[in-house]
This record gives C-alpha cells, sequence and structure tokens, in this order.
C-alpha cells in the first residue's frame, strides 16, 4: 500500500508536466492554424483625418505587381482588382528564418497572396529602395525585403520586420487608389526617389487581418482533420503509458513522457499546410 502511494506521487510530477505538454501544443497548434488560413487586408487610419470615412475598412488589392488601398467611394464594375488572399509561408531558398533570428527576431515568415482566380501565388515584399510593398515571383522578390512579415498576437495586426510602419501614398493626384509603402527607416519616407522627399500626399495606417468567410466545406473539413489529430494524439498517449511503465525510474519515465508528447505536436501544422504548400510550389521554383 505505501509503496503504491510512493508511486502515485512521484508520478504526479510526470503526468502535470504531459498535461502541460499536450495543452502547449494544442494552444500552439491552434496559432498555427489561424496563421496559415486565407485572409484578405483591410486598413484604418492610425490618426485623425478628412480620410477617415474614406479609408478605415478600405481593403488592399493588387494592381501592377503592387499593393493598393482601394479608397474608392463608387467601384466601377469595369474597374474590378484582385484583393490580396494570402496566408504566412516560410521562405523557401536559402535559410531565412535562421538569418532573421540571428539579426533578432523572435518570429516571422515569408508573405503570400493569389494574384488571380486560378489561386497563383505570389510572394509579398517591400522594395530595398523605394519601399514599396509589391508582390511577386520569387526570383523578382528575393533581392528585396522578403521578411519578416508577422501579426500582433491579440488583434492579428500586420507587421514586417517586427514593427508597424505602413503608409498610403497618394501617387497620383485626386486618385482614390493609394499605394501601399512601409516607412523602412522611420522617416517619413523622405529619401531621395521616396514619396516623402517628392512631396506626395501620405497617411499613416495599422494594417488588419480579415479572415474569409468561412464556409461548410471548410468547417467539415477541419473537423475531420481535428478527429483525425484526436486519434493519433490517443495512439501517442497509449506508447506514453507503456513506455512510462518499462522504464526503471522516474527520471526515466519524465523523460519519454516529454520525447512522446513533443513528437505527437510536431507535424500538426505541416500536415495542415501542406496543400497550401503544393499549390505554390510552381511559383516558388521559378
Amino acid at each position: 500500500m505505501v509503496l503504491g502511494i510512493l508511486t502515485a506521487v512521484a508520478a504526479a510530477p510526470a503526468i502535470v508536466g504531459t498535461t502541460e505538454a499536450i495543452r502547449q501544443g494544442q494552444r500552439e497548434n491552434r496559432r498555427e492554424e489561424q496563421r496559415g488560413r486565407k485572409n484578405n487586408l483591410t486598413v484604418t487610419l492610425l490618426r485623425r483625418s478628412p480620410y477617415r470615412v474614406q479609408f478605415d475598412g478600405a481593403s488592399i488589392v493588387l494592381k501592377d505587381n503592387k499593393l493598393w488601398i482601394d479608397g474608392r467611394q463608387n467601384k466601377s464594375s469595369n474597374e474590378s482588382y484582385h484583393p490580396f488572399t494570402g496566408y504566412f509561408l516560410p521562405w523557401p531558398h536559402g535559410n531565412k528564418e535562421e538569418e532573421w533570428r540571428r539579426l533578432g527576431y523572435t518570429s516571422g515568415e515569408g508573405l503570400v497572396t493569389t494574384i488571380n482566380d486560378e489561386n497563383f501565388l505570389n510572394w509579398v515584399y517591400v522594395d530595398k529602395d523605394t519601399h514599396e510593398v509589391k508582390y511577386g515571383i520569387r526570383v523578382e522578390a528575393e533581392e528585396h525585403k522578403v521578411g519578416p512579415w508577422d501579426c500582433t498576437k491579440i488583434e492579428h495586426r500586420l507587421t514586417f520586420e517586427g514593427w508597424e510602419a505602413f503608409m498610403a501614398v497618394q501617387e497620383e493626384s485626386g486618385s482614390d487608389m493609394w499605394a501601399l509603402y512601409f516607412d523602412c527607416n522611420d522617416d517619413g519616407l523622405r529619401r531621395d526617389g521616396q514619396p516623402g522627399k517628392l512631396g506626395k500626399m501620405m497617411l499613416e495606417l495599422e494594417v488588419w487581418r480579415k479572415e474569409l468567410r468561412r464556409e461548410r466545406y471548410d468547417a467539415v473539413h477541419e473537423r475531420f482533420e481535428r478527429l483525425e489529430l484526436r486519434e493519433e494524439h490517443g495512439q501517442k498517449a497509449e506508447e506514453v503509458s507503456a513506455s512510462a511503465r518499462q522504464a526503471n525510474d522516474f527520471d526515466s519515465r519524465l523523460q519519454v513522457q516529454r520525447e512522446i508528447s513533443t513528437q505527437a505536436h510536431a507535424t500538426d501544422f505541416e500536415t495542415k499546410m501542406q496543400q497550401q504548400r503544393d499549390l505554390g510550389k510552381n511559383i516558388f521554383t521559378k
């Protein structure tokens, strides 16, 4: 009886540790899941302005290999633009994520968007000279600033290189289509060739991720994925119990549980993202 009590006491920390590891994995999976979902982008003005009615909630669209804020009040049917429809994705060539970590960035990836109704993908990047936010295939993007892109943890506003400095620039006087820029040097885009130097009208923005409407197909697909993952985790839990019983001491049991718990969650996000990776594979290899 005493031996049974001592065994239970010794096993309790291991059980708590395993439970916490599973919960942490679930939280991480939910975070990665929302990062991998396609979303549109909308904007709000950072400061009070007569343009607030025109721009608050305006969509970001694609035109001429650049991202634009569509501030038109009356959108004519013969002037429609493809909306930004994208998600975060690791940069596929070299080791960008490791390079960004060495530079002190804690998180962030590349950013892709569909460019047409056939769902062809392009990379989103910031022009290293003009600081325009553009899109293009890999060979066009890689010589410029391709990331790290990320979002704020609570409100999911878009960030670049860890902060927010998005600007709307009226490149043509009187136009309701304003180009999207990022003020990389925090100087009001006032360097040679930049719009601040040329006296263009500019507005500071916040850029918001807006998830696409959830259809029945999406819900059913994700539900089946969850059921498959639950079955996999159940099998892993059985492995934990069997391996822990076979271990000779407490430290060994704890290590076995940690390792198997980690393995149970290591590939969840990759499974969810594989179809999207395959969709853009032809674009990434050009």
